[in-house]
């Protein structure tokens, strides 16, 4: 018989930030809209010898702002460290990043699945690229250093992630919090944003015998705590540089087999790092995984650590916008709108006030909100959304909306009209002949060039005759 497994997952985001400069030099921060390689760049981003590195203000802020979003822990003083490894795209020879002091900590996302602990958010430089191709008939790598030295946080988690599904949530969420913050477009396609999985199967003792409804074996819980019967793996499985959220579901649920099937002959999955053929459907060994003590950290000797007192923190918790969840909590209560319809309209924290202005005003105008979300799918499709004035939409949605979605105050501006141009039905209803009221509704209707529900309709020039 088989034995039951548990998957667990711990993931690496890495995210360039897009800060006007590179995190430690001068250079333009534009790898995407370079018109050719190499042309952002300088001693420092270069790693020529004597080159001094300066560290990049703003980017150090959007961090500690991203970790503040996350509800993480802020390390007041923090500092840089080398880490020491040999590649084409890294010309010092090594990467300056965080090891043990990293600018936030201990924070959390939630989930429909659960909470996921962030270990960490730390601040380093993006490297090169490589580009593989042909040259005079021969293959060859090449190297854009546009990219070196651009600034990339990295969001660690714990390895508190369960199945390929929740991954892809959190990584959905996260995406989705970046992107508010604006701090980055998070390009996934351009590398803009890329996600790692760190994937292994621990074996549920026999004792455990804890299910979800579907069969599954569910044991978040019981790997936690002085009471936790699940002990993580001795191995675990990189699954690197993923840029799209099926992939990376397509991707761990691949190694999960993989692994599952190493485990059935009485193996150990090799402590590797694996990319993934999206074309295939399968992942593939790239190089044996390092272990902190490969990359030889220490403290950057060139850059002095960096203490965040009071009032630099004061600047930078003033500065961040409402958080999301208070935002979506005050829309559903004050506007009864749908989140999962608004979430489809805006990405930043500045078209979030857009869109709270403009709920604002239409419910000045007594439209409702709900079905004004719909028009601007729609508008929003075909136009640039942000750059419209909300009057010109709250005056296009009031020519498009029923008066049946009205208010009654305003169907009864129309039977007010229609009664001044129809004294003498007014009349005969008064003098107590049935079918003037008829006359009347049709009188409001044409007035309105809409139709109206007749019972509601009939109410209100009752009340108003």
């Amino acid at each position: 018989m088989d034995k039951k497994y548990q998957t667990i997952i711990g993931m690496e985001i890495h995210v360039e930030l897009k800060t006007n400069s590179k995190m430690f030099c001068g250079c333009k921060n534009d790898p995407f809209h370079a018109e050719k390689p190499n042309i952002y760049t300088c001693p420092v981003c270069l790693g020529l010898p004597g080159a001094l590195p300066v560290a990049n203000k703003k980017a150090i802020e959007w961090t500690i702002a991203l970790g503040i979003a996350l509800g993480c822990k802020i390390n007041k003083f923090s500092k840089f460290d080398r880490k020491h490894y040999f590649y084409p795209d890294l010309p010092k020879g090594y990467q300056i990043s965080q090891y043990d002091m990293p600018f936030c900590f201990d924070g959390k996302v939630e989930t429909s699945f659960g909470p996921i602990k962030i270990t960490r958010v730390h601040l380093e430089e993006d490297t090169g690229k490589l580009i593989h191709q042909k040259v005079n008939g021969r293959n060859v790598s090449l190297i854009d250093f546009n990219r070196s030295g651009v600034p990339l946080v990295e969001i660690v988690t714990e390895p508190e992630i369960y199945s390929s599904v929740q991954a892809k949530e959190y990584a959905k969420k996260l995406r989705q919090i970046v992107r508010y913050l604006d701090i980055s477009d998070c390009d996934m396609e351009k590398g803009g944003m890329r996600l790692e999985a760190n994937i292994s199967l621990a074996v549920i003792p026999a004792k455990a015998g804890i299910q979800d409804k579907k069969g599954n074996n569910r044991l978040d819980p019981l790997l936690r705590g002085d009471d936790k019967i699940l002990e993580l793996p001795n191995y675990k499985v990189e699954l690197k540089n993923i840029n799209s959220f099926r992939f990376l579901e397509r991707g761990i649920e691949y190694e999960i087999e993989r692994q599952r099937e190493i485990l059935e002959k009485g193996e150990t999955p090799i402590q590797e790092t694996r990319g993934f053929n999206a074309e295939k459907g399968i992942t593939y060994s790239q190089r044996t995984k390092e272990e902190a003590a490969d990359y030889r950290y220490f403290p950057d000797p060139d850059l002095p650590p960096i203490n965040i007192n009071d009032k630099w923190f004061s600047e930078i918790e003033s500065q961040m916008p409402e958080a999301l969840e208070d935002l979506f909590a005050r829309w559903i209560k004050e506007y009864k709108i749908n989140r999962e319809m608004t979430e489809l309209l805006f990405e930043t924290s500045n078209q979030a006030k857009w869109l709270d202005k403009l709920f604002s005003e239409a419910v000045k105008a007594k439209l409702p909100v709900d079905k004004l979300i719909n028009l601007l799918i729609h508008k929003k499709i075909k136009t640039e959304l942000f750059e419209i004035d909300q009057s010109q939409i709250i005056a296009e949605y009031k020519k498009e909306v029923t008066v049946d979605e009205l208010a009654d105050d305003e169907i009864v501006n129309y039977i007010k009209k229609a009664v001044t141009a129809n004294p003498q039905a007014v009349a005969d209803y008064k003098a107590g002949k049935g079918n003037a009221i008829n006359f009347l509704v049709g009188a409001v209707m044409r007035e309105a060039k809409k139709k109206i529900e007749f019972n509601r309709l009939v109410k209100l020039i009752k009340s108003s005759v």
